[in-house]
C-alpha cells in the first residue's frame, strides 16, 4: 500500500462515512466521464453504452448520496450545517498521523 493508507495508523479513521464519500466522489466523476465520452462518439452503438453507463453511475450517485443524507453524514439542504461537518472532518485529518521526515 501506498499514500495515505500508510499513514493511517488508527483503523476508526476509516468509517463508514469515508468509504461512502469516496464512493460518491467516484460516482459523481463516472457521471463526468461518461458525459465527456457520449460527447466524442459517433457510433451509434457505444453511445448506447454510455449512455446506459452514465445512468448507471447517476443512479449509483443518487443513492449514495441518499444514504449519507439519511445517516447524517451529507448535508444537502443545510450549507451552514455541511460546513460546520466538513470544518470537523478537515480538523480530524490534521491530527493524522504523519510520515513526513
Amino acid at each position: 500500500m501506498s499514500g495515505i493508507l500508510d499513514k493511517i495508523n488508527n483503523k476508526e479513521l476509516i468509517n463508514d462515512e469515508v468509504i461512502a464519500t469516496d464512493l460518491l466522489v467516484t460516482a459523481k466523476a463516472a457521471v463526468r466521464s461518461y458525459s465527456v465520452a457520449i460527447t466524442e462518439t459517433a457510433s451509434p452503438e457505444i453511445h448506447k453504452v454510455l449512455k446506459k453507463q452514465l445512468n448507471d453511475a447517476i443512479d449509483l450517485h443518487h443513492k449514495v448520496a441518499t444514504y449519507m443524507i439519511e445517516n447524517e453524514m451529507y448535508h444537502a439542504y443545510d450549507l451552514n450545517e455541511q460546513v460546520n461537518h466538513d470544518l470537523e472532518k478537515a480538523d480530524l485529518a490534521l491530527e493524522m498521523p504523519s510520515n513526513s521526515k
